[in-house]
């Protein structure tokens, strides 16, 4: 059951990914040609923008099929951490975002800018807003059930875009109806606040999973319930959790009886293993198995 949930989540990693580059690719080219029509800087700055996502949705395309390919001689433990890399990378790439959009507001602030024909300008920046929305709430769910960082921190370039394109249209609506230029560059530095939040968020997370950080408290109290539950485990110590990608890692010892047999001892501890296992799945538990000893305090 752990191998189909496991094939599953895969399944689904690769098609939202799939789905986040093709958008991209679409959305990108399509404000490129309505920037190249308006001559609206705004629409610009936005397909360049876009342009970006086509880059952090191919570094997440290429990233989670990297990430499921098995364990080998050279990395036993799996290539997972190649999504947390990809993760911090795109995070970055969100922080250069930030420098750009501000940039080109604080110009157009300076300088000024003429936009024409507004009202295309408008209908693709609605498209793109409500489009972006549904990718990347689709997107963002998928990499919260898979516990995909790299698509996690895609759906977040998403709801980005999503964001500044709201940003972009409120702001052109403005101009249409006062006629007040500045009002796109006002609104694009207070995007670039919230797209900073974000991007620090996702490294954060990317960070935590390169140094091994522990896995959150409730994935603990599932496996401690396990270990409590089982019949025969009289105790147990030296718990360790961690992430690799999506996959889980958990080792620990257990105490048992000194009178077992080593079959007995087996036993148990295959069968906590694959409770263990089904209940975080994707994951990997190791149990070891420590005699019953009084003189040992902790025990």
């Amino acid at each position: 059951m752990s191998l189909q949930i496991a094939e599953g989540r895969e399944f689904a990693k690769k098609r939202a990914a799939a789905v986040s580059l093709l958008y991209n690719v679409v959305l990108t080219i399509l404000k490129l040609i309505a920037a190249a029509l308006t001559g609206s800087v705004s629409l610009l700055s936005e397909g360049v923008h876009s342009a970006t996502d086509v880059v952090a949705s191919f570094i997440a395309f290429l990233s989670i099929r990297a990430a499921s390919v098995p364990p080998d001689e050279e990395h036993p433990y799996g290539h997972g951490k190649i999504e947390s890399l990809a993760g911090l990378g795109e995070s970055v790439l969100l922080l250069l975002i930030v420098v750009y959009i501000v940039f080109e507001a604080i110009q157009r602030l300076v300088v000024g800018a003429e936009i024409q024909n507004l009202g295309l300008g408008l209908w693709v920046m609605g498209f793109s807003s409500v489009s972006s929305l549904a990718v990347g709430t689709y997107v963002r769910k998928v990499g919260r059930e898979t516990e995909s960082m790299a698509l996690r921190s895609n759906g977040q370039h998403l709801m980005v875009d999503f964001w500044t394109s709201v940003g972009v249209l409120i702001a052109l609506w403005i101009t249409q109806i006062t006629g007040w230029r500045e009002a796109d560059a006002v609104v694009a530095i207070l995007l670039a606040f919230w797209i900073t939040f974000g991007a620090f968020r996702i490294s954060r997370e990317a960070i935590d999973q390169l140094i091994d950080r522990k896995m959150p408290p409730e994935e603990i109290a599932s496996i401690e319930s396990i270990l409590n539950e089982s019949e025969g485990c009289l105790s147990w110590h030296k718990l360790r959790t961690r992430h690799s990608g999506h996959v889980h890692y958990i080792d620990v010892h257990i105490v048992v009886s000194n009178e077992w047999s080593v079959v007995q001892a087996h036993d148990l501890a295959d069968s906590i293993e694959k409770r263990i296992q089904a209940e975080l799945a994707p994951a990997h538990a190791v149990i070891h198995v420590d005699p019953y000893d009084s003189s040992k305090s902790g025990i």
